[in-house]
């Protein structure tokens, strides 16, 4: 079959490299470079996403758990992705207390089963202290330590666009699709073409274009702009932190060397500029200045950067709202809703079959 996937995040490329090694003649269309929106902005983590399991996304965590072996096994090299250490701090007064945490850690590591990178323990203060990042001691009792992936999401992204290529996508970069129909016809440039099937997987434009090509679906997006800080500095190992006087928590991570701060969440229309405000660099920093003992102030930040996710509108608040992912059908035409960047293969696993039942007669 004759299939065109619209998008060149990781899962337009995910879903049209699986449609290829299913034997399938596949044109994947994104309007500016690949992997150069989203799927570049993220925490650069392959991770089974331990917060969710509070929300009680148990199948989400588990799916992904899956899904983050599948990356560190098939990566070509470390550089790319490998695993992670990062250890949550409990600190006196804090919303998750040590046994809710505890439990937590515990459901998390049954989840990841035989794709376990490590169980958790239990780190002391002194332990905490040995480390050298130089958290603050005052009230600090110790903290969980458990293992994710980390990843370069870029090179990563462009390994598994390199992959789809070889296996016989045609990646055509800077072709804007403007319509897609549901007789399977893709505009582009001005110029119809048909297909067997199209693949919405334009992420946080995803709905647009449908709204724009006359489609309506009963699933909603909400498009939430998450910020991220890169400090000059080093650390030994990933941390999670609860922010002062919410329930959100934010990461701080080592990354090539440096320490990366993130994310916000904040929703934005994805037609907007996507950047990191003044506000949100202020927020991460008073993050990292109330649990580390050396300040970091805007002279210490490196880089700043941002993107766009494609939240499912579920929630009031965007912290709490679904992670996972949804289709919709217009005929021939499949619409990708959602989706972390961990989850991309399970993802595009899903989407391959229902583009294929979509061509049946």
């Amino acid at each position: 079959m004759n299939l065109a996937v619209v998008g060149g995040g990781v899962n337009g490329v995910m879903i049209a490299w699986t449609l290829a090694k299913r034997g399938h003649a596949v044109t994947l269309f994104e309007r500016d470079t690949l992997m150069g929106a989203t799927s570049r902005a993220s925490s650069k983590l392959l991770h089974g996403g331990v917060r969710y399991l509070e929300n009680g996304e148990f199948g989400l965590v588990k799916k992904a758990l899956a899904d983050r072996a599948w990356w560190l096994a098939h990566a070509p090299d470390a550089a790319l992705a490998h695993p992670l250490p990062i250890v949550w701090p409990i600190y006196k007064g804090a919303r998750r207390g040590r046994w809710l945490m505890k439990a937590g850690f515990v459901l998390y590591d049954l989840l990841a089963g035989s794709a376990n990178l490590g169980r958790h323990r239990w780190l002391d203060r002194r332990s905490l202290a040995e480390s050298g990042d130089g958290l603050k001691p005052e009230g600090l009792a110790g903290g969980y330590r458990y293992v994710d992936g980390q990843m370069d999401d870029y090179r990563l992204g462009l390994w598994a666009a390199d992959e789809a290529r070889q296996a016989g996508v045609t990646l055509r970069e800077r072709a804007a699709v403007t319509r897609v129909g549901a007789d399977g016809t893709v505009v582009v440039d001005g110029e119809t073409l048909c297909f067997d099937a199209v693949v919405n997987a334009a992420g946080p434009w995803a709905e647009t274009l449908l709204k724009d090509s006359g489609l309506s679906a009963n699933v909603a997006l909400d498009t939430v702009r998450g910020s991220h800080l890169v400090l000059d500095r080093s650390l030994s190992q990933g941390y999670l932190f609860e922010v002062p006087h919410e329930r959100r928590v934010v990461f701080v991570l080592p990354y090539q060397g440096r320490t990366l701060i993130g994310t916000t969440e904040l929703r934005q229309s994805p037609l907007d500029p996507v950047e990191c405000s003044a506000a949100e660099e202020e927020y991460l920093l008073a993050l990292y200045n109330h649990y580390f003992v050396a300040p970091a102030g805007p002279a210490d930040v490196a880089a700043r950067f941002a993107g766009i996710r494609p939240l499912i509108r579920s929630a009031a608040d965007p912290n709490r709202e679904r992670r996972d992912y949804q289709f919709t059908t217009h005929g021939r035409l499949l619409t990708v809703f959602g989706g972390k960047w961990t989850t991309a293969p399970s993802l595009a696993r899903e989407a391959a079959g229902l583009a294929e039942r979509a061509c049946a007669p």
